[in-house]
């Protein structure tokens, strides 16, 4: 029986931007000149905080991702040798009654546990880009009580509304303010959402391949996919209101409409060669500039992120 592996894909940095220029503004800050002296430490302790976050969320994507493409590649597989097990020839084995039909007992049997594994590596990826959402929503540090106390604290929630958290634009460590460590958080956040949504489009055409019985109206994109997940979803930004659904998968800026997906389909090796290739690729995630990102977030925080 063949089986399915997709290649290693080639990192292309032709589409990466350098880094925004750092912008201080020119505001002043709301803090007293003292406190705005402490307030410069206590940000860099929460700015090293967040990027390292990010840095090991990136890291859990990827281990999440790499299990989500082996249980997809079983599934695959495990699938297709059920499809041709009528055609097999079987040798020896065929004077055994009921082979066949034992076979592909186990075989679908096989597809359940892999399309079960499959989910929760989608599961897993869905909880690392809403703590990677987080962490680029924690960037800020705000006092805490006021500036005239004999203690000066500082928290990641505001107290007062002229306190907008950035110290005035200032810079925290070298060049960067608070509002560009946001700018390239943001920018990095955006290229795993995009993932996960078509990411999500995959694991639904991955689901029906164990629909022992064909639905008339098949999987949609509006079904949710384990409990809880459209809560989760809404979290990120990735859950329509509107069309009380997830946001349509995007390729970079190309939008697809809405798609449906049915148990009808039976898709050949050569259309799942193409989900797989397609899942290990990442196609919304420029490697060359995640990496870049963190270069210059490393180079002028002066830590070693992971």
């Amino acid at each position: 029986m063949e089986t399915v592996d997709s290649p290693t894909p080639a990192c292309s940095p032709s589409d990466s931007k350098p880094p925004p220029s750092p912008n201080p503004s020119s505001i002043p800050s709301p803090l007293l000149p003292s406190a705005t002296r402490l307030w410069r430490p206590a940000a860099q302790r929460n700015l090293r905080n967040q990027w390292s976050k990010l840095a090991s969320q990136r890291q859990q994507w990827a281990s999440a991702s790499s299990s989500g493409k082996s249980h997809a590649n079983s599934l695959v597989n495990a699938y297709l040798s059920q499809r041709y097990m009528p055609s097999l020839e079987l040798g020896v084995l065929s004077d055994m009654a009921g082979i066949r039909k034992k076979a592909c007992r186990k075989l679908f049997k096989q597809q359940e546990i892999y399309r079960s594994k499959v989910l929760s590596s989608y599961k897993d990826m869905v909880a690392t880009v809403t703590q990677m959402l987080n962490a680029t929503q924690s960037m800020r540090c705000f006092l805490k009580g006021t500036s005239n106390s004999t203690l000066v604290q500082f928290s990641g929630s505001s107290e007062d509304q002229n306190d907008t958290g950035d110290g005035g634009g200032i810079p925290v460590f070298v060049f960067w303010s608070i509002s560009s460590h946001e700018e390239l958080a943001e920018e990095l956040v955006q290229m795993f959402k995009k993932e996960l949504m078509l990411k999500r489009l995959l694991v639904l055409e991955f689901l029906f391949l164990t629909c022992e019985v064909p639905q008339v109206n098949g999987f949609h994109w509006s079904d949710q996919l384990y409990p809880g997940e459209f809560d989760h979803l809404r979290v990120c930004n990735l859950f329509s209101e509107e069309t009380c659904e997830p946001v349509p998968p995007k390729l970079m800026d190309w939008k697809s409409d809405t798609p449906v997906v049915g148990c009808n389909n039976q898709p050949n090796h050569e259309v799942l060669q193409v989900y797989l290739t397609t899942w290990l690729a990442e196609v919304n995630i420029n490697n060359y500039r995640v990496d870049e990102i963190f270069d210059v977030i490393q180079e002028e925080m002066h830590v070693r992120l992971k």
